[in-house]
């Protein structure tokens, strides 16, 4: 076989992979269009991380629909993680740009500017690694999720399947585990704190009375009345 052959076969074969990734991540969106996900990448690899330790552990997730999470707590997480987020198309710009300023800065990727998009693509489908191959694959799943799903669908999507602590998915999990009450009942100061925690949850979760949080509570509190909520 002559290399040119080998390097197109090598090709083809590559394109063919990618096709049938794009369309399995194709397929499970058009799934969660209707139903929620059983689990997500996040949840299978926290679940092996957790039953290294105790084979009968298990996760706290449990599904609800959009109406039966506080409005509160869906002002203060788009305060929190994502205010253009009923503007954009999947991607704050000026949030990556000044993300790729400070990964530059630190010679490694630190931060990527993910917006709640993102964070759902990577979340459902991919890993807590933090490489530019990783962020190209959540662009196209980004992409792909935006094409497919209503604003207000992934924004559900987000609040139920988005870590809160170790082995604690979602708003109704977080809601009980921290406050022992429904998402639908959450107060905004409850709610401020459960958005503060997004960044790093398992480590808020062990020092749930830092001072770094009680500013970042404050600080969500008063964008709340300015968020836009799909």
């Amino acid at each position: 076989m002559s290399a040119g052959r080998a390097i197109l076969l090598v090709f083809a074969a590559i394109a063919a992979i990618a096709f049938l990734w794009l369309a399995w991540i194709a397929a499970h969106i058009g799934w969660y269009r209707f139903q929620p996900p059983g689990e997500t990448a996040f949840m299978a690899q926290r679940m092996d991380e957790l039953r290294e330790k105790n084979s009968k552990a298990t996760l706290q997730y449990r599904w609800v629909p959009y109406a039966r999470i506080s409005v509160q707590l869906k002002r203060a997480m788009i305060a929190a993680e994502d205010a253009k987020f009923a503007e954009h198309a999947g991607f704050d710009w000026d949030g990556i740009r000044n993300a790729l300023e400070k990964n530059r800065k630190a010679g490694r990727v630190v931060g990527g500017g993910s917006t709640i998009t993102q964070q759902l693509a990577k979340n459902l489908f991919l890993s807590p690694a933090r490489s530019y191959f990783r962020k190209a694959e959540e662009a196209v799943v980004t992409v792909m999720l935006e094409a497919m799903l209503p604003k207000q669908r992934i924004f559900e999507l987000y609040l139920n399947v988005i870590e809160w602590g170790n082995g604690v998915f979602g708003a109704e999990a977080a809601a009980r585990r921290y406050y022992n009450a429904p998402a639908a009942s959450l107060s905004a100061e409850a709610s401020a704190r459960l958005a503060s925690m997004i960044p790093s949850p398992r480590r808020f979760e062990r020092n749930p009375g830092s001072e770094y949080l009680d500013g970042r509570v404050a600080t969500i509190l008063a964008r709340m009345p300015a968020a836009e909520i799909p």
